[in-house]
């Protein structure tokens, strides 16, 4: 080794470890904060919605937190698994004691019959899907014209990602399946709202696992619609409900295209799973600042809850000083759908079904591998939110999956940046399934 490098060598050692300290504080001081936001806000509850109130993750599993047994093997251990320093330490015990006494003294809160939280918003927009008579998603429906063929339309079900809505495939896809003219076929496109999400219903009594997600789509689009075959398409946290659903109705499927999926094999212990993904995804960094608040918004439950009510329940506020500082008449989409979810939906999907549904990832995509499902993949090699490592490991466990990696293209960019590229793209997937199904599935 140079001594001329020497001094170089010794500064970005020691700028690492001045980061990595700064990091520790600040983390720690989270640790606290949320600690003591856990007690704010149980008095709050309690003072608003009194004994309805929603009970948190910071006790330990089993400690009368409301779940359904049922659901148990859905749930995410990240939901309990969050190491807190001083909830470790025993530090503020005595509120965990006192409201856990209160349970056993039947005083205890309980998830249903709740509605609409204090924290959440309570605009018209926000809550119209309360005034429905049948809970169902919003569902956005368009059928492009028959244009050379006799035959029935094919169904295509679009999903959307995290803190999305059906308006990610709505005004971007959508436009250029109907303008660009290219489309031969004959199709029928459904774009969801997810659970959780959008104009679709927010329960506080439903825990937004694989299954509930699932079940609504059967119940607000394959049911009503009467859907016999279909194909799928989805964006990042709608891949792992994509793959979910094929799985079930794997003699219907006819395609799934992912894009972006966060896949990560699963190991024997479930509960390494789910951590690897919490940590791969959302690990505890102070840069880049997006990186930093996804891991402020997935380990820290009552952090994360200051930022909805701040954001989320003032979002009317917010879009007008956002448009007058931009001099714009209306928002883009995706700026809008930032702030439509509660914090009860966007805190369990982000864990039971990002990094909850992990664990079954492997044993789906074999139904889909044993039914002869065409899967296709569409991945970004610049995309810092999913890692493009987790497209290929599927493609390495999965050899007969279409891997197709777009070269300068991050998370979003990969749809945003190439729409009638991508839209050639399905056409041609939705093509070659059909050619191929007499031959593949039998």
């Amino acid at each position: 080794m140079s001594v001329a490098n020497l001094p170089g060598k010794w500064t970005r050692r020691c700028g690492k470890t001045l980061l990595d300290v700064i990091t520790c504080l600040v983390f720690l001081f989270l640790d606290f904060l949320d600690a003591v936001l856990c007690i704010v806000y149980k008095l709050l509850d309690e003072f608003f919605e009194g004994e309805a109130s929603s009970p948190c993750y910071c006790g330990n599993k089993g400690e009368g937190n409301g779940e359904v047994c049922g659901e148990e093997k859905e749930l995410s251990e990240t939901l309990y698994g969050r190491g807190n320093v001083f909830r470790e330490m025993g530090f503020l015990g005595f509120a965990r004691k006192w409201e856990y006494g209160k349970k056993k003294d039947g005083d205890g809160g309980v998830r249903g019959g709740l509605v609409n939280r204090w924290s959440d918003c309570g605009c018209e927009s926000c809550v119209s899907w309360m005034k429905k008579g049948n809970q169902k998603l919003h569902v956005v429906v368009r059928e492009l014209p028959q244009v050379t063929t006799a035959e029935p339309a094919e169904n295509v079900i679009f999903l959307h990602g995290f803190l999305s809505s059906s308006s990610f495939w709505t005004e971007t896809v959508f436009e250029n399946l109907f303008v660009s003219g290219h489309v031969k076929g004959h199709y029928k496109l459904f774009a969801v709202d997810l659970l959780g999400f959008g104009k679709s219903p927010k329960p506080n009594d439903s825990m937004y696992t694989l299954s509930d997600h699932v079940e609504m789509i059967e119940e607000s689009v394959i049911s009503p619609f009467q859907l016999s075959s279909f194909h799928l398409v989805a964006h990042s946290m709608g891949c792992l409900i994509a793959v979910a659903l094929a799985a079930k109705y794997s003699k219907f499927v006819k395609s799934v295209t992912m894009v972006a999926p966060p896949y990560f094999p699963c190991v024997k212990d479930g509960t390494s799973t789910t951590t690897m993904v919490l940590d791969t995804l959302a690990g505890k960094t102070l840069w880049p600042p997006i990186a930093f608040g996804r891991s402020v918004m997935s380990w820290y439950e009552h952090v994360g809850r200051c930022f909805c009510f701040l954001f989320c329940r003032n979002h009317r506020t917010w879009d007008k000083i956002l448009m007058l500082l931009t001099r714009r008449r209306e928002l883009n989409f995706m700026e809008v759908d930032l702030t439509r979810h509660t914090h009860h939906s966007a805190w369990h999907c982000m864990h039971n079904v990002i990094c909850g549904g992990a664990k079954f990832m492997d044993d789906y995509l074999e139904i889909l591998k044993r039914s002869r499902v065409k899967v296709c993949i569409i991945h970004g090699d610049h995309d810092l939110v999913v890692p493009l490592e987790c497209s290929h490991k599927i493609k390495i466990k999965f050899p007969e999956v279409e891997l197709d990696v777009i070269p300068n293209a991050d998370h979003v960019s990969v749809i945003l940046r190439r729409k009638k590229d991508f839209a050639k793209n399905l056409e041609h997937i939705w093509t070659s399934s059909k050619m191929g199904l007499g031959q593949d599935r039998v």
